[in-house]
């Protein structure tokens, strides 16, 4: 796509705007795109001025000295609350009126499109329109109730009597009167007729009907503020906020419509953040079920310190909470939980942080519970003996001397962990290469031992430096103050919550106090070191995002224009706009800082706007929720708690930068690429989310990811070719890169089979190599029951007649005879409708089936005189189980082509004959002899006796262990030998199962057929048939069939099999370390989880026309790890919210979402949680431990 493709394309444009109008006035539909009669645009206009003539009445009479003000309140709120009733009401009598019975729905993109037939002015239709009512009963008597509440006190707010005693001004006076009124008719009108859809949209779905509240919301915030300042007159900043306020009402249209203002439940929540990172201490949490809880522990700590009447007993509680508050509280539930699943014999209980969650044994709490008596004693001790007046030789000063030297220690610590130095400089201790995993781990363990100083000096001598410098100070001495008791409770849990941050914030304030040394400055007079520590983390914060979204902003300027791919015919004209309007773009970047809220290039172009304020993990829903599942879910899914595992010696170490709430990182190992988001910080532990991106790469994935690649490869495998001090050249890219961790994965191996399935040779010893894995397979599977058998009644039968397990399975196969049935038109059965063989299942377990009438063809023995050749035999099998399963078997006979013959008559009962074995053991690796196909003629038996390898199955049995049993080994393994009833019986099962998979021709089989034998799909027959009805003997069969294939493949790369010892240790290498497969099975996902070494299918390239065999093989391998620049990120994140939930652009090739390899766009919008976003993989929130 060319880089004038359409922003939105003609349907969107012109959906477009007839849907901004609406938003912009709260509701009314005067852009509708078909013909309406007039009385449709005058019914709205009415009751858009409802409020303000109802309103206009009070005024009236309050103006002319009838009524008092809050009478006047009183009359209006009754007069709108009648009113809306009416209003709802009318809804509710058309709904009624409508025939047909419709479900009231959410106003969408599909209903903003309906056209509708009008035929009055207050005719059903009409009514619908435009007053499209409430789903629930509820809200219809709650926002009417609001609806007058609001235009009570709307009327008392926009009194012009008021106006003039604020501003003294009449020409504000009637600006602020005619406007403010038209603010309060957009609000009334989207709260109780129609609301419109909000540019500002967190919810995908407004399921409650909490988007009609969003606006009448924030203008009763804007009363409240009038309301204050009317009962406390005396307060002089009141008075400057209530003018402020009353100009600003005027412009709340405008910002209603640009979206600045947040929803309901985004302005919760990142309120409760916000407070409860920078009021209380805290952190932003991974969960809002979390962050509510905190965020109510946290108030109530700060609430019972401001009653505590003694200092030391206030540096004691606020310590003590402070230190216990920034610990991973859930671990301690997890480990109650665990305890008492196992007190009690309890099934494992699921756990809402996922199969990676490091136990916390005695040692570590051993550890929390010295730092906390620590941590009391010293700041007890300190307060009580050490707090002075401070002074620069006081031991506060002297400790905050202490702090300098520490900050800088660990900035230098942390720098020389990672690839660059400020990510300009390539960093000369980062080990170069890192193509050799062995040799990187070796020279990188320098840096670690680094990494170990930092750990300690940031775990344990930060937080207790820092606990010493608060607990000298003299403020702490006033109890029963507010600001004391916010400052210094925040200050007390940030030491631990966030060392980094704590221990740059003290620091900040110490040099602060070393400047300004006069008391009587401001900053010394009339704030205490907590109130100072608390502004200083809030300017922190707001800088450090002003920063990151200065960078972003001339990122997507530049780029538009540097980036040939990105420049559009209008890029000339948004940079020129951007260079003269440059105070007002700066403008928006400075108030997206300040509020915290995402910085929106619109369409990922120069065209910068605000974005409403929203939580740290910008999205609404839990955090790992959804996802795009999908069969490469797998992979990650498998190295996500080794990976999280990883993490903890980066974040420990400093590698990967400065880890805070809303950190984003873009990992790269092969085809895959992983995000993590950063969720939570606290001591000694982080949560994060672990998010997967598609393996199948589109062009525009495989453009950015290409790259990436770029960007890794010149930070860590190219250092030695550009000089050990050589500049970032990827600089301007919003990913960093940091570090690499060794994980333990799954690298993905793709091999051309050509020269090996199709070579003549090979094909011809397969047949061969067969029969022996075949042989190898089935005495395997055999010797394996025995050992595991623990039921002897069935071992004694087991080899002479069907055990009832096999009967249980000869119904499963009956029911796959249905489906092999449909498949005769196609001449070929797909081995996909049957369970595949696993080294974990067993095989041979009774499987419980419901009974049922089914009839079974199989074919006939031509021996007893009973069957003619070419007939088929029924077996009825309800009411199967209450016979005597191990002695009979009856059939009846249908001839085709032959006279009827009388179904109800029962025919003369065959029996099996009994085998004599030699061996005591015999019976016990004997196969059942329902294996044996029975129409087998004595000819293909002797060409099987032929081809038998008497000296292969010799070297088998004596390969067997029999020490378990009484018997001597060496005896038993020689009697087993020479049981010649025994070998028979596996001649005869080779001979049924061999020549139904090749045909009774001698002829050599194909590649095609090798392939198409595989996957399952052989050509059917009537002895295919009776092999799947078989369902055991057909998976050991297809077993042995891939085995020898991996094994044909394997001796064209390695070479010829020598002797059969390492013949055999190829087949136990197969059984115990590899999955042959297919990558479409269940049991390829299962042998994944459970990390078998090695993995193997059989593929095809059509395109190319030739055989591929892929090999998964798990190693520890060295993923890289880069920094994203968060606030791009967000701000990415919030045009694509506003793009499909607003403008309803889900384009699949729209602008927005196409390849750059600067923003990496295309892979930040697939990082999005669903719907929006499609990653195949979403972690619920790990922690990870920091120590």
């Amino acid at each position: 796509m060319g880089p004038d493709v359409p922003l939105l394309n003609d349907y969107k444009q012109e959906f477009f705007w007839k849907r901004f109008p609406q938003t912009f006035l709260g509701g009314p539909r005067f852009k509708l795109g078909y013909s309406a009669p007039p009385y449709i645009y005058i019914n709205q206009i009415l009751l858009f001025l409802t409020p303000w003539v109802l309103g206009g009445v009070g005024t009236v009479l309050y103006e002319v000295g009838i009524l008092e003000d809050y009478y006047t309140a009183v009359l209006s709120g009754a007069l709108m609350l009648i009113a809306a009733f009416v209003i709802q009401l009318l809804n509710q009598h058309a709904r009624r009126k409508t025939s047909t019975v419709e479900r009231l729905q959410n106003q969408s993109a599909l209903t903003d499109e309906d056209e509708y037939d009008f035929s009055s002015c207050l005719g059903i239709e009409t009514v619908k329109f435009i007053i499209p009512g409430k789903k629930f009963i509820v809200n219809l008597v709650f926002h009417s109730i609001f609806a007058g509440v609001l235009c009570g006190l709307g009327t008392w707010y926009l009194l012009p009597t008021r106006i003039q005693l604020l501003y003294s001004n009449t020409g504000g006076t009637v600006m602020i009167f005619i406007f403010g009124w038209v603010t309060l008719c957009i609000g009334e009108y989207s709260l109780i007729v129609n609301s419109a859809a909000e540019t500002a949209t967190f919810q995908a779905q407004d399921t409650y009907e909490i988007t009609a509240l969003l606006r009448p919301v924030y203008i009763i915030a804007f009363i409240a503020v009038d309301i204050a300042y009317r009962f406390l007159v005396t307060v002089p900043s009141l008075v400057w906020a209530n003018q402020v306020l009353h100009v600003v009402f005027l412009f709340l249209p405008f910002l209603w419509a640009l979206g600045i203002l947040p929803p309901l439940d985004a302005l919760v929540l990142w309120g409760l953040e916000q407070t409860l990172e920078f009021v209380l201490g805290g952190s932003p949490m991974s969960s809002n079920l979390r962050l509510l809880i905190i965020f109510l522990v946290s108030a109530g700590v700060t609430v019972s310190a401001y009653f505590i009447p003694s200092s030391l007993g206030l540096v004691l509680f606020i310590t003590g909470f402070g230190f216990l508050l920034s610990l991973n509280l859930a671990e301690f539930g997890i480990i109650v939980q665990n305890y008492f699943s196992r007190r009690f014999s309890l099934s494992k209980l699921s756990s809402s942080f996922n199969s990676f969650h490091p136990q916390m044994i005695w040692k570590e709490s051993l550890f929390y519970f010295i730092v906390l008596i620590i941590s009391l004693l010293e700041a007890s001790l300190l307060h009580c003996f050490c707090s002075s007046v401070y002074s620069l030789q006081s031991p506060q000063a002297i400790v905050g001397y202490c702090l300098i030297v520490i900050l800088v220690f660990l900035w230098l610590l942390q720098e020389i962990q990672g690839a660059y130095l400020l990510g300009i400089i390539r960093n000369p201790f980062f080990q170069n290469d890192i193509r050799i995993l062995n040799v990187f781990m070796k020279k990188q363990s320098r840096l670690q031992k680094v990494a170990i100083v930092r750990r300690i000096l940031l775990t344990l001598v930060s937080p207790f430096t820092m606990l010493a410098y608060l607990s000298l100070d003299t403020s702490l001495n006033t109890v029963n103050s507010v600001s004391v008791c916010i400052g210094f409770t925040r200050a007390y849990r940030m030491i631990w919550q966030n060392t980094e941050n704590a221990m740059l914030e003290m620091v900040i304030v110490s040099v602060i106090q070393l400047i300004v040394f006069d008391t009587n400055v401001w900053w010394n007079a009339s704030l205490n070191t907590g109130i100072q520590l608390l502004l200083v983390a809030l300017i922190r914060d707001r800088l450090c995002k002003l920063v990151s979204k200065l960078q972003f902003a001339v990122t997507v300027l530049l780029t538009s224009w540097t980036e040939k791919k990105q420049r559009r015919k209008s890029t000339t004209s948004l940079i020129t706009l951007n260079i003269v309007f440059f105070p007002l773009v700066l403008m928006f970047v400075v108030l997206s800082a300040v509020l915290s809220s995402p910085l929106l290039a619109l369409f990922t172009l120069p065209v910068f706007l605000v974005a409403f304020p929203r939580p740290i993990r910008s999205w609404p829903g839990a955090v790992g929720a959804t996802a795009c599942v999908c069969p490469d879910t797998i992979y990650y899914q498998q190295m996500v708690p080794g990976f999280a595992a990883a993490l903890q010696s980066a974040f420990a170490s400093g590698s990967l930068g400065l880890v805070t709430p809303g950190s984003h990182y873009l990992c790269r190992f092969q085809d895959r690429l992983i995000w993590l988001l950063v969720l939570e910080r606290g001591y000694t532990y982080c949560c994060i989310n672990v998010k997967g991106l598609e393996l199948q790469e589109t062009s525009c994935h495989t453009a950015e990811a290409r790259r990436v690649d770029e960007v890794f490869e010149m930070a860590f495998e190219q250092a030695e070719n550009v000089g050990r001090f050589a500049l970032n050249h990827h600089f301007g890219n919003i990913l960093m890169p940091c570090t690499v961790v060794p994980v333990r994965v799954y690298s993905d191996a793709r091999n051309v089979l050509s020269g090996i399935i199709d070579s003549h040779e090979n094909l011809k010893q397969f047949r061969d190599d067969f029969i022996k894995v075949l042989l190898w397979v089935l005495i395997h599977s055999r010797y394996k029951k025995s050992k595991t058998q623990k039921n002897s009644a069935v071992d004694q039968s087991d080899g002479l007649n069907i055990t009832i397990s096999e009967k249980y399975s000869e119904i499963e196969g009956t029911h796959n005879v249905g489906q092999n049935n449909s498949r005769k038109e196609n001449e070929s059965i797909s081995g996909e409708g049957f369970d595949e063989w696993s080294d974990d299942d067993d095989i041979f377990e009774i499987l419980p089936h419901t009974k049922k009438t089914v009839t079974k063809p199989i074919v006939t023995s031509a021996a007893g005189g009973l069957s003619i050749p070419g007939s088929i035999e029924t077996q009825h099998e309800d009411n199967y189980i209450e016979q005597d399963v191990a002695v009979d078997k009856l059939y009846s006979v249908v001839g085709f082509g032959l006279p009827a013959t009388d179904k109800g008559k029962q025919t003369p009962v065959e029996h099996f004959s009994m085998l004599e074995f030699n061996c005591s053991y015999s019976k016990s690796l004997s196969v059942p002899q329902d294996w044996i196909l029975v129409s087998l003629s004595n000819q293909k038996v002797r060409e099987m006796k032929q081809m038998f390898p008497s000296e292969w199955y010799e070297f088998v049995l004596k390969q067997l262990d029999f020490h378990h049993l009484d018997e001597k080994p060496s005896v038993l393994c020689d009697e087993l030998i020479k049981d010649t009833s025994l070998r028979e019986l596996y001649i005869q099962v080779l001979t049924s199962v061999y020549f139904t998979l090749f045909g009774t021709e001698s002829s050599t089989p194909c590649s095609a057929w090798l392939y198409r034998a595989y996957l399952g799909n052989i050509p059917w027959s009537v002895s295919v048939d009776w092999l799947t009805g078989k369902p055991m003997l057909f998976q050991l069969a297809l077993k042995a069939f891939r085995y020898t294939l991996k094994l044909m493949v394997d001796k064209a790369s390695l070479g010829p099999v020598e002797d059969f010892k390492e013949l055999i240790n190829y087949f136990e290498e197969y059984d115990h370390d590899w999955y042959i497969g297919l990558e479409s099975d269940p049991r390829w996902q299962q042998a994944v989880l459970q990390e078998k070494p090695y993995l193997f299918s059989l593929g095809q390239d059509v395109n190319m026309g030739v055989y591929t065999g892929r090999v998964l093989t798990l190693q520890d391998q060295l993923v890289q790890i880069g920094k994203l620049n968060a606030e791009a990120v967000r701000g990415q994140w919030a045009n694509l919210s506003w793009e499909l939930l607003y403008a309803t652009n889900d384009d699949e090739e729209r602008y927005s979402i196409q390849a750059h390899p600067v923003l990496l766009r295309n892979l930040t919008v697939q990082a999005a949680d669903p719907p929006l976003g499609y990653p195949i993989y979403s972690s619920v929130p790990l922690h990870v431990p920091l120590y």
